[in-house]
């Protein structure tokens, strides 16, 4: 009899940590996969904008005169727009990423 429920305990062991083991595969593979998703998508959406901002210095300098000044033109567009990014949104985006983050993992 003690040996049997020796047995069940055992079993019950080993099962209870299959389970632990199969969960945490599944939650990193969600993650991950999640994770990839976000990339393939923010290569590309970077891509797109380089290759506006390409186009747009371009036509710019061509308006100006002068190639170079529609390079500095976006340039200095994105200087107003990372100094506005820091002091505005940093905090805000530092949270939406965070509670990201925990929402995976609880999943």
């Amino acid at each position: 009899m003690i040996e049997t429920l020796l047995d069940d305990a055992t079993a019950y062991g080993k099962t209870s940590l299959e389970i632990v083991k199969l969960k945490a595969v599944d939650k990193s593979s969600e993650i991950i996969s999640s994770l990839v998703f976000q990339t393939i998508l923010y290569v590309l959406v970077i891509s797109f904008i380089v290759f506006i901002n390409l186009g747009l210095a371009i036509w710019i300098g061509k308006l100006l005169g002068q190639l170079y000044l529609g390079f500095f033109v976006m340039a200095a567009f994105y200087l107003i727009a990372g100094l506005i990014y820091y002091f505005f949104f940093q905090n805000k985006i530092k949270k939406q990423v965070s509670e990201f983050i925990i929402k995976q993992v609880l999943k």
